[in-house]
């Protein structure tokens, strides 16, 4: 293990959907995990890589203990500081998917740093291989202040430990649908008044979003959400499509045939160029990582494949996010990794069956290198 400090504050997103739920069963079957989705998914075109089959932990069940240590060493070495877990609170006190997250904060293992991240999104059958896109399984809601102080007070056992990830001193949460939430400056003033109240410096809010390609799109985002009360903004960007790059041949058939086209893989090639953006430097805003992306296990032939992705050329990825963020104070280079796990939708560093341990060994070479 490397005993140099890192180049920058590499954090990963981390799903904790592989395990059973009620919910799972009743709206998928008896016994429904992430895996089910990812044993089934076939080849859609000449050269796509499916399936992904795991590794060194297997079609692993995150409600064993020796599982999530395994993931924290494996992490630990490849450079990455914490996994941010994905958190789901739908309003009324309702949770899913909680139980891996609990039991690592009672448990107090695995000793590896931690963080947030509500995903405050809807639930709809159509993004788990369902053709009824009006086909909700459960709604966010935000019924009101008396929801969000009850929202603060189960995770502020989590804020007050130890591990929790912090930034400027305040605990980082990551807010994945930052529109949805009415009056979010005051839904960010309350938290921030209860965690003051609680002992703490405050809240270091992130507002998550996708595909935000140039820098006048980054500055209006960046600035409206300075406005209604976060600290920075993760942006995330993962694929791209130029018109204006096609042939007029080209134009004319995917606009003959834009229906038929929704029924087929939208194919775009892993560009590490794309992931970047001009702001990346600025101390509020924090770059994203994707070592690869396909959610076809998920959404079958409707979904984004990339494809050219390799364990060399992310290792390019993560070499351009370290430049980027050089500049910053230590506490602010942050880098996320979306994702540690995301099986389904080809997004993981875990080790598999194609590339082994390939992933973590670039992330290393260059975090630590």
């Amino acid at each position: 293990m490397d005993n140099k400090q890192p180049k920058a504050r590499v954090l990963a997103y981390y799903l904790p959907q592989f395990h059973p739920i009620p919910e799972n069963d009743e709206w998928w079957g008896k016994g429904f995990t992430e895996w089910t989705n990812v044993g089934k998914a076939k080849p859609l075109f000449p050269g796509h890589y499916q399936p992904h089959v795991p590794a060194d932990l297997g079609y692993y069940d995150l409600r064993m203990p020796e599982t999530r240590e395994a993931q924290a060493q494996m992490a630990r070495e490849a450079g990455v500081e914490g996994f941010v877990y994905w958190h789901y609170w739908f309003g009324n006190g309702k949770r899913l998917l909680e139980r891996p997250f609990n039991e690592v904060l009672a448990s107090g293992k695995p000793d590896f740093p931690f963080a947030l991240a509500w995903a405050n999104e809807t639930w709809k059958g159509f993004d788990y291989g369902s053709n009824d896109e009006r086909n909700i399984l459960i709604e966010q809601t935000y019924p009101g202040d008396e929801d969000y102080i009850a929202h603060f007070n189960t995770v502020l056992p989590a804020f007050k430990d130890k591990r929790y990830i912090t930034c400027d001193g305040k605990p980082i949460f990551v807010i994945y649908n930052t529109d949805s939430i009415p009056d979010t400056p005051h839904f960010i003033s309350l938290w921030n008044e209860l965690a003051h109240k609680n002992g703490l410096k405050g809240i270091y809010f992130i507002a998550h979003r996708q595909e935000l390609y140039t820098r006048k799109d980054v500055e209006h985002y960046l600035l409206e959400k300075k406005e209604e009360g976060y600290d920075a903004i993760n942006v995330v960007n993962r694929y791209k499509l130029d018109v204006r790059k096609l042939t007029i041949i080209q134009r004319v058939i995917r606009k003959i045939f834009h229906k038929w086209l929704k029924w087929w893989p939208e194919i775009y090639p892993y560009d590490i160029s794309v992931m970047q953006t001009d702001l990346d430097s600025s101390e509020d805003v924090i770059p994203t990582v994707t070592p690869n992306w396909d959610h076809t296990p998920r959404s079958g032939h409707r979904g984004v494949v990339l494809t050219g992705a390799t364990p060399e050329k992310f290792g390019m990825a993560i070499r351009n996010a370290i430049i980027s963020v050089m500049q910053k104070p230590y506490d602010k280079r942050i880098i996320m990794i979306k994702s540690w796990n995301e099986w389904a939708e080809g997004n993981y560093l875990e080790p598999d069956l194609k590339y082994g341990h390939q992933y973590l060994n670039a992330l290393r070479k260059e975090i630590f290198g």
